[in-house]
């Protein structure tokens, strides 16, 4: 074991047995996880082009069901493919993402390419730059199949409303997948992309990562650039993976971490060597269980599979005890302000371009008082600090990622506006840790009865991704729910 330490031999070695699909047909070549394309491109067993022709067969062939994409860039897609190619003939290897086929929720600026925010009122527009994660991705030699549908300008945790219609989920079609970003976790969970961005205000990617079973991660604040990003409120606003494995959501994170100058929120701290962080060991790990509020009103099949991750975690690390975590305030004291400063130019001269319950919630954001803002802004300084004191006695985090699995599509009441709307969809037990603003990471942990998925949410101190990349490994590596994938016909 020369070289590696305990946890990442066992890793490797889990890895080897794994029964990913061999490359060859189309479908399998979808099915891979972004690590192993990643490892057959380098091998040279698979090519950039393979892979993307298989994931754009696959957004043919499913997409019309689940309405994951708004568009895909299929020729775009394939002349970055085939240049990728031609790079690894002449010897050169961008590093892990390299012809990869990726795609973006579509609140993220492409050049050239249309950028809608699911909203009527951006039904044309199309950036003149990318902003800067996909700048960094395309650094890294991604390749980007589209742009992934979601609840309109992210107001929303179900992404059922949308001018394009509503993400299905791909475990039951008649569910939803989950908001904001409810695109990028049900195109990971079908197979259509090795890996997506989505972005998180209050649980946008932990979310949706949830209901889809697949991995999701929310940074630090100002860990990764929000820069080019159509915000929903900027001090809240955050932009991660959503993948197949934790392992995947490490590669991705570190593609796209890291200081930009240009953009106010983010924050020069180095950058851990990411890709590393899932084979880390976790035995010295302290886990604390915030239990109140986030364990409160669980649906029971949720409550069964949390105790049930609980003893896993217990196995994996040197102990877990309950904690108080500070209250994280209302978050939408802080939110109502800065979603109706940025709305106020067209929510004013074009209204009837939103859907009625994206209206209704911004023009009830707009009669949010100056005093109330200045006040919940203030107190979340207070809250980010706070809760660094919870961590000098435990390392990480854990609680459910959502009370309840999935519920029915349904058409969204007129009147979903104010102080609770955009968690329509499970807010309560995400958007505190985007208050908090620590790294925070959904994991499959169970399913429902009826084979709904159950995430598992695991939070670190700032800055700690890579700890909580490790736990998720560790458990991850330990259960096989990451191994489920929706049966589509």
């Amino acid at each position: 074991m020369t070289g590696h330490t305990r946890r990442e031999f066992l890793f490797v070695a889990a890895a080897a047995t794994f029964p990913w699909p061999a490359a060859g047909a189309s479908d399998d070549l979808a099915a891979l996880t972004l690590k192993r394309a990643s490892d057959l491109i380098r091998r040279k067993e698979v090519s950039p082009v393979e892979l993307t022709e298989a994931c754009l067969a696959r957004i043919d062939r499913h997409n019309p069901s689940i309405n994951a994409f708004i568009t895909v860039t299929h020729d775009r897609a394939l002349a970055s493919a085939r240049e990728l190619e031609r790079e690894m003939t002449r010897g050169r290897r961008r590093g892990p993402l390299h012809g990869i086929p990726i795609a973006l929720k579509d609140n993220i600026d492409t050049a050239g390419i249309l950028t809608t925010a699911a909203s009527g009122v951006f039904k044309d527009r199309v950036p003149a730059e990318d902003a800067e994660v996909v700048t960094r991705l395309k650094k890294a030699g991604a390749v980007v199949l589209g742009k992934l549908n979601l609840h309109e300008f992210a107001l929303g945790g179900t992404s059922a409303v949308s001018y394009f219609g509503p993400v299905h989920n791909p475990w039951a079609l008649d569910r939803v997948s989950g908001g904001s970003s409810g695109g990028s976790a049900a195109a990971i969970a079908a197979d259509m992309c090795l890996g997506t961005l989505g972005s998180d205000t209050g649980g946008s990617i932990r979310i949706p990562a949830s209901l889809c079973g697949v991995v999701g991660l929310k940074p630090t604040y100002g860990r990764v650039s929000n820069r080019g990003v159509i915000p929903m409120a900027w001090t809240l606003d955050h932009v991660g993976p959503i993948c197949k494995t934790v392992e995947d959501a490490a590669l991705m994170l570190a593609a796209v971490a890291g200081h930009d100058s240009g953009d106010p929120a983010s924050v020069d701290t180095p950058v851990t060597d990411y890709s590393r962080a899932p084979y880390a060991e976790t035995s010295r790990l302290r886990v604390g269980v915030a239990r109140a509020p986030f364990f409160e009103n669980l649906n029971p099949e949720v409550a069964k599979a949390l105790e049930a991750a609980i003893e896993v975690v217990r196995k994996l690390t040197a102990g877990v005890v309950d904690v108080e975590v500070p209250p994280a305030g209302h978050i939408a004291d802080v939110w109502n302000a800065e979603i109706y400063a940025y709305h106020l130019p067209w929510i004013t001269k074009t209204p009837e371009l939103y859907q009625t319950a994206t209206r209704n919630l911004i023009e009830a954001a707009g009669r949010s008082s100056a005093a109330t803002y200045a006040q919940a802004r203030r107190q979340l300084d207070i809250v980010r600090r706070d809760i660094k004191k919870v961590f000098a006695t435990v390392d990480v985090l854990i609680t459910p990622t959502q009370r309840s699995v999935a519920q029915l599509i349904a058409p969204p009441p007129a009147s979903a506006a104010g102080r609770g709307a955009p968690g329509v969809g499970g807010l309560v037990n995400t958007a505190a840790f985007d208050t908090y603003g620590l790294p925070t990471i959904s994991i499959p942990c169970g399913s429902s009865q009826t084979g709904l998925p159950i995430g598992l949410q695991i939070s670190g101190n700032h800055f700690a991704e890579s700890t909580v990349l490790a736990l998720a490994s560790a458990y991850e590596q330990a259960t096989e729910w990451h191994k489920r994938r929706p049966a589509l016909p």
